[in-house]
């Protein structure tokens, strides 16, 4: 082990009545990497309700397990995690995943020895093995929502015409730039985290509670002139929960409009283009819930 007492990794768990979701993924953290200590703090929004607390300082005494008077959101808790760590590089990881040692130690080494790599992520797989699409984004378009909400994208998948909101023409087990990744698995700098950080030295910005945040995040770093690299030569599991029926009106209008407050914050300038945001997803919200009534489907795809 080296000497270095800074560890090499902070990994920033937000939870969130989690308790059964975390043995598996605290289970699969190595405690260190490239010869150097990895440090975990677990924020659980649920405030000890389903025990996840006292249940992570039982079994995994070594984690910073914090819990908060009330639920702060994604970003804010994750901004709560960022100041209690100190790892040279931060990884922002969902309680619902799987990781491995390869292949964080494969995104380690990217993003230290390739400067200009802002947030790299591997290919995240759902447990049927099947993609997990939301890993490598474009930053859509009107012309990507279109698609997507129509069904065009997912009937021509290899067609970069039609496929631009998730990039499906490019290769899995690729390696390549893209516009955004999943807040599930975040991993950069903390030097660029902190270069790129809203006014009062927040990384997510506060505003957004529960979606958006990771979109937000993707825009700003890669504003600054960083990278945002899909590595797909390695990949972690990605238990992705599907919400039930009763669900899903309220889950897709939050996702819906955290997504075009996003816009509105990064693309909306004028009256003109504040106009064409709030109208271009209110059309791709309806046209993604009528398409998925007419499916009978209730699986909630947000990004």
């Amino acid at each position: 082990m080296s000497a270095d007492p800074i560890p090499i990794l902070s990994v920033i768990i937000v939870a969130y009545q989690s308790r059964y979701e975390l043995p598996a993924c605290l289970g699969s953290l190595p405690r260190e990497l490239l010869g150097r200590v990895v440090e975990v703090v677990v924020v659980d929004n649920s405030r000890n309700a389903d025990g996840t607390v006292d249940w992570v300082r039982g079994e995994f005494p070594w984690v910073d397990c914090v819990s908060p008077e009330a639920n702060l959101g994604f970003g804010r808790a994750n901004n709560l995690g960022f100041r209690r760590t100190t790892g040279e590089c931060v990884l922002f990881l969902n309680p619902d995943t799987v990781v491995n040692a390869m292949a964080l130690a494969h995104c380690l080494r990217r993003v230290r020895d390739e400067p200009g790599i802002g947030l790299i992520t591997p290919r995240l797989e759902l447990a049927d093995g099947s993609m997990d699409l939301a890993c490598r984004r474009s930053v859509p378009s009107v012309w990507d929502g279109f698609c997507r909400a129509t069904g065009l994208a997912t009937a021509f998948p290899g067609t970069a015409l039609f496929s631009g909101y998730n990039l499906t023409h490019l290769p899995t087990g690729g390696t390549y730039d893209v516009g955004m990744i999943n807040g599930a698995f975040m991993l950069g700098r903390r030097d660029m985290l902190t270069a790129v950080a809203e006014p009062g030295g927040a990384v997510f910005d506060e505003r957004f509670f529960m979606y958006g945040d990771d979109i937000d995040l993707c825009i700003r770093v890669g504003r600054a002139g960083h990278r945002i690299v899909y590595d797909g030569r390695v990949c972690i599991t990605h238990l992705k929960g599907v919400s039930v029926a009763k669900e899903f009106e309220a889950m897709s209008a939050a996702i819906f409009d955290a997504n075009r407050d996003v816009y509105l914050k990064h693309f909306g300038a004028t009256w003109l283009s504040r106009w064409k945001w709030r109208s271009t997803f209110g059309a791709w919200k309806h046209l993604a819930r009528f398409r998925a009534a007419l499916s009978a489907s209730r699986r909630v795809r947000p990004q």
